[in-house]
């Protein structure tokens, strides 16, 4: 297992944008944190491995057309220093409500012991709500 946190991020982002669902949940601590922001039904922090690989990233697929990929893709990781990582990536998709979702999310990723312990997600919360909750959730 690589301990590099820039490379677990990107491996992390690029396991997102496989689908591969074992290295996703192996990409996190058992105690992780993700803090996501807003008033959104997503919103808020998700606490542990289970509740952030299932309750919180596995309820977005629900979101998405079904039979439809949600394309992710790594910007880049402009900044790496000690255990944290800044990383920026899109995510694309049609929702269920036929609305095209674009959008571009900052996270600050912190690794620890080869693994994800904590994120902090920033991404335009108004876009979110208006193509994935646009009844309010």
């Amino acid at each position: 297992m690589n301990t590099d946190p820039r490379t677990v991020v990107t491996d992390y982002v690029a396991a997102v944008a496989r689908g591969d669902a074992d290295a996703i949940r192996d990409a996190f601590t058992e105690d992780v944190v993700w803090s996501y922001p807003g008033d959104l039904p997503l919103s808020g922090e998700w606490r542990g491995r289970t509740a952030v690989v299932e309750d919180f990233l596995g309820s977005v697929g629900g979101i998405f057309e079904p039979g439809t990929a949600v394309e992710v893709a790594l910007v880049g990781t402009p900044i790496a220093e000690g255990d944290r990582v800044v990383a920026e990536w899109t995510s694309r998709g049609t929702t269920v409500h036929g609305r095209r979702y674009d959008n571009r999310c900052l996270g600050v990723f912190t690794v620890r012991d080869g693994r994800i312990a904590a994120v902090r997600e920033y991404t335009d919360t108004r876009h979110v709500a208006e193509t994935l909750f646009p009844n309010g959730g």
